[in-house]
């Protein structure tokens, strides 16, 4: 009898790629979340460096950041695989407060700022994200992955002409071995090979130890000296509102990505809250606070294919572990590998089918120029929460330009025993944008006596319809007619009632 052949190994779906127990028992998914989460941590520290310095901070502040965001996170957040650590844009917000009060009312501010989105959280700001169109996304994702790659370009000015062929040899490794092996991610050999042969051909480029100095101990609780007067309020809270919209939008559209990239949905109103704690403890361990970072993010989740908490958990473990115990090793990391991985996760991140001629071509201009909206004004603010204001805003506009357009308006005129009556027929949705064009669709000076407005096919949707209305039976009764309305629905002839005839002549 002849023995049964082996069966093949069932694939995982997206849903148990992201178990943490069903990873823990499997050494190869193990092993990816592994490296992942060095490869993370490793990138985090120039970063981590420079948004201190941007800040206006000591570089521990932004180490310490990024360690307790990321733990914190991987308990608390709703997205697995995302990580948090200290940003930029978090840093441009609060710099100001640092030059101004100093780093005890920046740390408040921190604080305060993670309890506004603990309240955001759980009050459901995260619904919102329902509103943000994909034209949005596009740009969104389209401008972060300019601004990596911009973060990029000082690391290749004013540097030794050695930082650039190892730079190519860096894009060749991260682009070319994973076309040969996925057992361990591109990114980490480019680090790896890079630092080796920088150290044994004791070639002078910048590394990661030019950045700043590193911590040699852990952090630790920390208490901001300031008054809890109204005064410290009032200073803290317009700066603590801001971190906490920026960290919460950077945050919950990152999410939203990584949703997409590994086919699962994530908990977004546990994300807001969960981000919030996470600032509230990193603010109490002297951290400068932060959000979710996209490209960080794209280096764990694309990049080295994680999944699951267990990267995020690793790349803040990693990251302490480097800074306070192989500090000096870490030093010796050439800036020129990490430029490497951030050039090529900003090439990753890019959707380049939103720009080919055939999608161009065939998207309808007003998306168009709603992705072109966010992408300019996040890369020309550097702030990607401004960028996606702009963008939906741009979104609404064009929206409502359009549906104006598909309000109709037909006459048609009867006559029984010599009496003319007409009968407007509107058809479609009236709000502010259509409304006001309604006004101009009667014929007041020459229609008969009798008219009569049929709404049957409309729906109305604000003060600004009722308004119109109002202008149209009053301009009809100033030329002697008798108008008829008839066709609301429940909720339209409710707020007739309520409306009609109390809004004047200014609305």
């Amino acid at each position: 009898m002849s023995a049964a052949a082996p069966t093949a190994r069932p694939e995982l779906t997206p849903v148990e790629r992201q178990s943490v127990a069903r990873t823990l028992r499997n050494p190869r998914l193990l092993k990816t979340e592994v490296l992942a989460g060095l490869v993370v941590a490793l990138a985090l520290i120039p970063e981590a460096i420079a948004f201190s310095i941007i800040a206006g901070v000591d570089p521990r502040l932004g180490l310490f950041a990024s360690f307790t965001m990321a733990v914190s996170i991987a308990f608390l957040g709703g997205r697995p695989a995302m990580i948090s650590a200290a940003t930029g844009a978090i840093a441009l917000v609060i710099a100001p407060l640092v030059a101004s009060h100093g780093v005890d009312y920046f740390i408040a501010a921190v604080i305060l700022g993670g309890l506004f989105q603990v309240i955001l959280g759980v009050t459901g700001v995260a619904r919102l994200m329902r509103f943000i169109p994909r034209s949005v996304m596009v740009g969104f994702v389209n401008a972060l992955a300019i601004l990596i790659f911009m973060s990029q370009v000082p690391e290749l000015v004013d540097v030794p002409f050695l930082v650039y062929p190892m730079v190519a040899v860096g894009l060749l490794i991260v682009f070319g071995l994973p076309r040969l092996t996925r057992a361990v991610p591109a990114p980490l050999v480019a680090i790896v090979v890079l630092t080796v042969f920088a150290v044994l051909a004791n070639v002078l480029v910048p590394t990661v130890g030019d950045k700043g100095e590193l911590p040699e101990s852990l952090p630790s609780l920390f208490f901001p000296n300031v008054p809890l007067t109204l005064e410290t309020l009032q200073i803290i809270a317009p700066f603590s509102l801001a971190l906490a919209a920026v960290g919460l939008l950077e945050s919950l559209m990152t999410a939203k990505l990584v949703d997409d990239i590994t086919d699962t949905r994530s908990n977004k109103t546990r994300e807001s809250w969960g981000q919030g704690t996470a600032n509230i403890i990193t603010g109490f361990f002297g951290g400068m606070g932060g959000c979710a970072m996209i490209g960080q993010t794209m280096i764990n989740v694309k990049a080295s294919g994680a999944r699951t908490r267990i990267s995020t958990f690793l790349a803040g473990i990693f990251l302490l572990v480097l800074v306070v115990v192989l500090g000096g090793i870490v030093a010796l990391i050439p800036m020129a590998a990490l430029v490497a991985v951030m050039i090529f996760v900003a090439i990753a991140t890019f959707d380049w089918h939103s720009i080919q001629p055939g999608t161009l071509k065939r998207m309808p201009k007003s998306e168009t120029t709603v992705m072109l909206a966010t992408v300019i004004v996040t890369v020309w603010t550097h702030n990607l929460a401004i960028g996606v204001g702009v963008g939906v805003l741009v979104a609404m506009v064009a929206f409502a330009r359009r549906v104006a357009h598909f309000v109709t308006v037909e006459r048609t005129e009867t006559t029984v025993d010599g009496d003319r009556h007409a009968t407007y027929t509107v058809d479609g949705e009236l709000f502010f944008a259509s409304s006001n064009d309604l006004y101009t669709q009667f014929e007041y000076a020459t229609d008969p006596h009798r008219v009569t407005i049929d709404l049957h096919g409309s729906h109305l949707w604000d003060a600004s319809t009722i308004a119109a209305l109002d202008a149209i039976t009053e301009k009809y009764r100033t030329h002697g007619t008798e108008v008829t309305i008839v066709g609301l629905n429940e909720a339209s002839t409710m707020m007739r009632e309520r409306l009609g005839g109390k809004l004047g002549a200014g609305h």
